[in-house]
C-alpha cells in the first residue's frame, strides 16, 4: 500500500474503535454526562488526535504532520463558537439533560457525513480551478473582519432561524420531546418532536460553520488526508467539549477576536501567491496558537464587562 492508503486505513480503524468506545461507554440511552466524564472524554479525543499527529510524522514526515496539527487546532478553536450556538439551541427547545449525549451524537455524525461531501466538492473545485483559493482567501478576510468588528451584545432570536421556519412549514411539529423519540402519534397523526428539530438544527449549524472552516483548512494545506482527518477529529471532539464548556463558554469573551484574526491570517496566506510572498507552515502554526492562546488568556485575566 502507498503511504496515503496506510494513513487512511489507520485513520479509519482508529475512528471505528473510538466511536465504538464512545457509544458503549458514554452514549448509552439516558446517560447524563458529568464534568468528570466530559473531561475524560475530551482528553481521550485530544490525545487520539495527537497520536494521529505522531503517526503522520512517522509515516509522511514533519511537513504533513505540522499541517495536520495546524488545521486541527484551527478547527478545534472554531468548535468553541459552534458550542455556543449548540447551547442556545438546547436552551430554546428546553431539551432535558438526559437526552443531550444522544442528540449531540446523532447531530454530529450527520454533520461529519455532510462535511465529507463538502470537502470532496472543495477538493474537486480546487484541483480543477486553482483560482478558487483566492476567492476563499478573500471570503476569509471579509468574514474575519466582520467577526472582529461584530457587536457582542446582539440578541439571537432562534424562532427566526430559517431552517426552523422551513421545518415548521413543511412538517407537523410538536413542542414535546416525545421521551427522546423523533416521531410520536398525537391525536391520531404522526408528528415530529422537538428532539428531531434540535438534531436538524445542530447539523445545519455545523454546516454554516463549515462554510468558514473548510475554506480555511485549504489555506493551510491542499493535502486531502490532512483536510479530511483534521476536520473529522475536531468535529468528533465537539460533543465532549460541549459538556466540558457549557457552563463556562460565555467566559471566553475575547475568543471571537482571536478566531477572527486566525481567519484573516489564513485568508492572507491564501492570497500570498498573488502578493508574491510565502508563509511557512511553522509560522502558520505559531500564529494560530498565539491568536487562540492569547485570546483565551485575556478572556480569563480580563473578562469583558
Amino acid at each position: 500500500m502507498t503511504p496515503s492508503q496506510v494513513t487512511y486505513v489507520t485513520f479509519g480503524a482508529l475512528l471505528i474503535l473510538a466511536i465504538t468506545f464512545d457509544l458503549d461507554l458514554i452514549s448509552r440511552k439516558g446517560t447524563v454526562v458529568t464534568m468528570k466524564k466530559a473531561l475524560l472524554q475530551t482528553s481521550f479525543w485530544v490525545l487520539l488526535a495527537l497520536a494521529f499527529f505522531g503517526f503522520l510524522w512517522y509515516e509522511q514526515g514533519h511537513q504533513t504532520a505540522v499541517e495536520y496539527l495546524s488545521a486541527y487546532l484551527m478547527e478545534w478553536s472554531l468548535s468553541i463558537d459552534n458550542i455556543f450556538v449548540f447551547i442556545l439551541i438546547f436552551t430554546f427547545f428546553k431539551v432535558k439533560e438526559q437526552y443531550y449525549a444522544r442528540v449531540l451524537l446523532i447531530g454530529i455524525l450527520t454533520a461529519i457525513v455532510l462535511r465529507i461531501i463538502f470537502i470532496t466538492v472543495g477538493v474537486t473545485l480546487v484541483a480543477n480551478f486553482h483560482w478558487i483559493l483566492y476567492l476563499f482567501g478573500a471570503i476569509l478576510i471579509y468574514t474575519g473582519l466582520h467577526m472582529f468588528l461584530a457587536k457582542k451584545n446582539e440578541e439571537v432570536h432562534l424562532e427566526n432561524n430559517r431552517i426552523y421556519k422551513i421545518l415548521k412549514r413543511l412538517l407537523p411539529i410538536t413542542p414535546e420531546d416525545g421521551g427522546g423519540k423523533w416521531k410520536i402519534e398525537k391525536n391520531g397523526k404522526k408528528v415530529y418532536t422537538s428532539i428531531f428539530v434540535v438534531v436538524i438544527l445542530l447539523a445545519s449549524t455545523d454546516i454554516i460553520f463549515a462554510v468558514d472552516s473548510i475554506p480555511a483548512v485549504f489555506g493551510i494545506t491542499q493535502k486531502q488526508v490532512v483536510i479530511y482527518t483534521s476536520n473529522i477529529f475536531a468535529v468528533l471532539g465537539l460533543r465532549s467539549l460541549f459538556f466540558l464548556l457549557r457552563g463556562a463558554v460565555d467566559r471566553f469573551t475575547y475568543l471571537q477576536e482571536g478566531i477572527a484574526l486566525v481567519l484573516m491570517f489564513i485568508g492572507l496566506k491564501m492570497l500570498s501567491e498573488i502578493l508574491k510572498f510565502n508563509i511557512s507552515i511553522y509560522v502558520s502554526l505559531l500564529v494560530i496558537v498565539a491568536c487562540i492562546g492569547i485570546s483565551i488568556m485575556v478572556s480569563i485575566l480580563k473578562p469583558r464587562k
